[in-house]
């Protein structure tokens, strides 16, 4: 036991019930191992409105940090270990820019309804709850696109291109009614012809993570074991997802690794840090291995010693809460908790 591990487990039994600490599968180990309660990021929004004790310690990105704060009852600090953790996905839609886009696409006359991945700020979470829209994750992604097209026109899906193509796939919105938008000139050469013809408008991010994932991994992963079985996070682009064997959120992956026989060998394309955990788990039963060494340089800035140094805080009265701005508050809560309840 090292010297952040000694203290840290010390700091856990001082605060007892005071505290719960949080963790995101793409954690590396060193964190994980302090973590009461680890999940993707559905899994974890439920949990937040579960819990009692007065501290919650999210070990994440900023973004999660964000969602727990609005998910928090009255009385409950949500804190981040590290607040420079952020998502490049999440950047890619300022917010300024969504809610013009969105006021734009609306005066023309389409009922849109915005659902934001919950890989965006608490910014754009509210935008889309002031438009009458909600939030999803990877994991319900699908229930929460079928929920935005019961409630209008066409859907605007944020920020992420792949999975919402991927989501569009398994529904079976055709192609022909899909349209990418460009939102260079800030909104300026929008398609407005384009967009009154669709029913699924995209914006053109991606996650830097899972855009790595390709083709010819997969071929290089068949030849070397023929009886592979390749399993990817519905982020990377859709042609990768088609020539995979399954496709899911991080808590789906886990299930598909654990259901799989004794002997198998299967292919991992998310991020390296939950990949290396599962092939550890199943070290001697199963060969899990990683599509590509693909890491997240965010998740990675939350450490042990900066775990350690926020619980040192909490215990001395000193550590600062996430806090959203009081504007945002009602709008981006409300599109969390359209997405709870429609997932309940």
């Amino acid at each position: 036991m090292n010297q952040y591990q000694k203290r840290i487990t010390e700091l856990r039994e001082k605060l007892g019930d005071d505290l719960v600490i949080m963790g995101h599968h793409y954690q590396n180990d060193a964190v994980i191992r302090h973590v009461d309660l680890t999940g993707d990021s559905l899994e974890l929004a439920r949990k937040v409105t579960t819990i009692d004790a007065k501290h919650i310690v999210f070990c994440g990105v900023y973004f999660m940090g964000e969602s727990a704060a609005l998910l928090a009852n009255e009385g409950q600090n949500v804190y981040l270990p590290e607040n420079d953790a952020n998502c490049v996905m999440s950047q890619m839609a300022p917010y300024t820019l969504v809610d013009k886009v969105l006021t734009r696409i609306k005066e023309s006359g389409r009922n849109i309804v915005p659902l934001t991945y919950v890989n965006s700020s608490v910014a754009v979470k509210a935008v889309c709850g002031k438009h009458g829209g909600s939030v999803c994750t990877s994991a319900n992604a699908e229930k929460m696109v079928r929920w935005a097209m019961e409630r209008g026109d066409s859907v605007l899906f944020l920020p992420d291109k792949n999975l919402a193509r991927n989501t569009a796939k398994i529904i079976g919105i055709p192609e022909e009614k899909w349209h990418i938008l460009n939102i260079k000139g800030n909104g300026t050469l929008i398609d407005m012809d384009a967009v009154s013809k669709s029913e699924l408008i995209m914006w053109p991010g991606c996650c830097a993570i899972h855009a790595r994932f390709n083709e010819r991994q997969i071929e290089a992963a068949r030849t070397k074991y023929p009886d592979v079985k390749i399993v990817i996070h519905p982020e990377a682009a859709p042609n990768v997802i088609d020539k995979a064997d399954a496709a899911g959120s991080t808590s789906f992956i886990i299930k598909y690794v654990e259901a799989a026989p004794e002997g198998s060998n299967i292919a991992i394309g998310t991020e390296l840090n939950l990949v290396e955990r599962l092939a550890d788990q199943y070290e001697g039963s199963k060969n899990i291995f990683p599509l590509l060494e693909s890491t997240c340089s965010h998740m990675a800035r939350v450490t042990e010693p900066k775990l350690l140094n926020l619980l040192e805080a909490i215990e001395n009265g000193t550590a600062k809460p996430v806090t959203i701005p009081a504007g945002l508050v009602e709008d981006a809560k409300i599109a969390l908790e359209r997405m709870l309840i429609a997932c309940a």
